[in-house]
């Protein structure tokens, strides 16, 4: 299969009329979904309600036709809004557009190396720690609208927030939080009389017209944001210089990083609802040209969206063209009726946004994560609070790392060092479901390695060694079960090959696979342990030391 082949360009093979009819349904709901949902991310990330709809029309159509998902939708991500709000207030809007690209391109990178299946391994518990510390964050940065508590010196951390809101408890714009509430209300409650509409749309609608028929007193898009820009234009970058490109490089690595998980997990769950499989390193290069492309045209950086892509296979969406047709129906409301959104309460907003946060909590991910491991419940503990209390372009880099010493520690319990000296087990026996041993002759010993032979279980070898407190003649070490031998993992049986030679033992390797006999050739550890020493199975290997034993073996070169 080639590197790059988007899902488009295969299924318009096969297309017809019906699948026509589908996709352009499913596209004109999921667009109407997507609508308020792209203002309201624009506006908790602190840029212009009209980038948020700029990323949804160029992400979303750019990411159905160059992407690896049959049924992805793309656009604003929800769990983008902590990190695109921190640069936003840094660096302003230009730095939001090169990190955005610089996006992009790590993730079109990532696409070229086939990492995309190696991200669908992420820990569990460190997905869930960030996604649990975002939603935190974003419900507690929308109290402030939809309670319509009044002042522009919010904090800007939770700790801080929570302060204000208490102190200003006595401030709160009782109308604007009838209408957040009652919005949070029907976008839960709506659900279960009609599930082809989402309740966030009726929401918006119905608070909308209520707001102004009654001329109620609500901080609207329009009274804060002024007129509503509709049009694409390429956004000049002023000032880019390398301390900038510094500075956003960690931030950036944040958007591609979250950016790929969040993707790729949704493509993982659509692929289970619709029986297909996406192209996760095609899917990758596919979110970054659609992130290189937005920012540049007025939007910023997007993702693929689990809740979109599931509206989209809900209401028929079969081929990518359904959402490049939710992007086109976007355009068609952000150029001809853009007024229409200025009309709509913040409160309305927030009310969704927060709906939005308690999905992205996966409160019951997260209790049953508790209960399981003291491991999996740290590493949990450890990201979702540095993500709220220290900030996500902290907290990401660290949680890969915990990943990367959780995976460690997970091999490091699969591998095992056995010391035998009387029997051992014959290979035969998993084949013929009969247990049989082989008798292990005196002065030999079996060392039976049993996972990868790497860095991590070198203190499980010297703790093997320390068992011994006779030298013998002969030592075997059976390999049949090391899939790998990594660099340190070699130098460590360099060393453990020296040291039985010190002590006039002979070492014979048992059972050794392919990669692991190829990485022995490339260290030159094949010629010195000697051809003749390098046995096919437990039983030769055994035989073998027999005839050392004997002395009529002849030495290694």
């Amino acid at each position: 299969m080639p590197m790059f082949e988007p899902v488009l360009f295969s299924t318009v093979k096969k297309y017809n009329q019906k699948k026509l009819f589908s996709d352009l349904s499913a596209g004109l709901i999921v667009g109407i979904v997507a609508l308020p949902l792209a203002i309201a991310f624009a506006i908790a990330s602190g840029v212009p309600p009209e980038t948020g709809l700029i990323t949804a029309v160029t992400v979303g159509f750019f990411v159905s036709f160059f992407g690896g998902s049959r049924v992805q939708i793309g656009g604003p991500s929800g769990a983008f809004i902590v990190v695109i709000y921190g640069i936003m207030q840094q660096h302003g809007m230009d730095g939001v557009i090169i990190a955005s690209v610089m996006a992009g391109v790590m993730l079109f990178a990532l696409g070229l190396l086939k990492a995309g299946t190696i991200l669908q391994f992420m820990p569990y518990p460190i997905i869930v720690g960030f996604t649990s510390g975002i939603a935190l964050i974003i419900f507690t940065s929308q109290v402030q609208e939809l309670l319509g508590v009044p002042g522009n010196g919010v904090p800007p951390d939770p700790v801080g927030k929570w302060r204000y809101y208490i102190s200003n408890a006595g401030n709160i714009n009782l109308t604007a939080a009838a209408m957040g509430i009652l919005t949070i209300v029907i976008t839960v409650l709506w659900p279960r009389l009609y599930r082809k509409v989402p309740g966030s749309l009726v929401a918006i609608i119905l608070v909308t017209l209520f707001s102004n028929l009654f001329n109620l007193d609500l901080e609207t898009i329009g009274s804060k944001f002024g007129s509503f820009s509709a049009s694409f234009s390429f956004a000049g970058i002023a000032g880019v210089n390398m301390e900038m490109l510094g500075q956003l490089f960690i931030p950036a690595f944040t958007l591609a990083v979250l950016g790929s998980i969040e993707s790729l997990l949704s493509a993982i769950v659509a692929d289970g609802a619709t029986g297909y499989r996406h192209r996760p390193n095609t899917e990758l290069m596919a979110q970054g040209i659609s992130n290189i492309i937005s920012p540049l045209v007025g939007g910023m950086a997007g993702s693929g969206a689990l809740a979109k892509t599931m509206t989209n296979i809900r209401n028929g969406g079969k081929t990518p063209v359904a959402g490049m047709f939710h992007a086109i129906v976007l355009l068609m409301f952000m150029l001809f009726m853009g007024r229409l959104a200025m009309m709509i309460p913040l409160t309305a907003l927030s009310g969704i946004l927060i709906v939005v946060a308690y999905n992205m909590s996966e409160w019951r991910s997260f209790r049953s994560i508790l209960k399981t491991s003291r491991g999996e419940a740290a590493v949990l503990l450890v990201t979702f609070l540095l993500t709220v209390f220290v900030g996500l372009n902290f907290a990401l880099p660290l949680g890969i790392v915990l990943a990367m010493i959780l995976f460690i520690k997970r091999v490091m319990e699969t591998t095992d060092i056995e010391v035998l000296r009387h029997e051992v087990e014959d290979e035969r026996s998993h084949i013929t479901e009969d247990f049989e041993t082989l008798e292990i002759p005196k002065g030999v010993e079996v060392f039976q390695i049993k996972g990868p032979f790497f860095f991590g279980i070198a203190n499980k070898f010297e703790e093997a060694e320390q068992e011994i407190h006779e030298n013998p003649r002969v030592r075997i070490l059976r390999m049949r079960r090391v899939p790998f031998i990594d660099s340190t993992g070699m130098k460590n049986l360099r060393s453990f090959i020296e040291r039985s030679k010190r002590h006039r033992t002979r070492i014979i390797l048992s059972g050794v696979t392919p990669k692991a006999l190829s990485a022995l050739e490339k260290e030159g550890l094949y010629h010195e342990i000697g051809k003749e020493n390098i046995c096919r199975d437990i039983e030769s290997s055994l035989d073998r030391a027999k005839e050392i034993m004997k002395g009529s073996a002849v030495s290694p070169g």
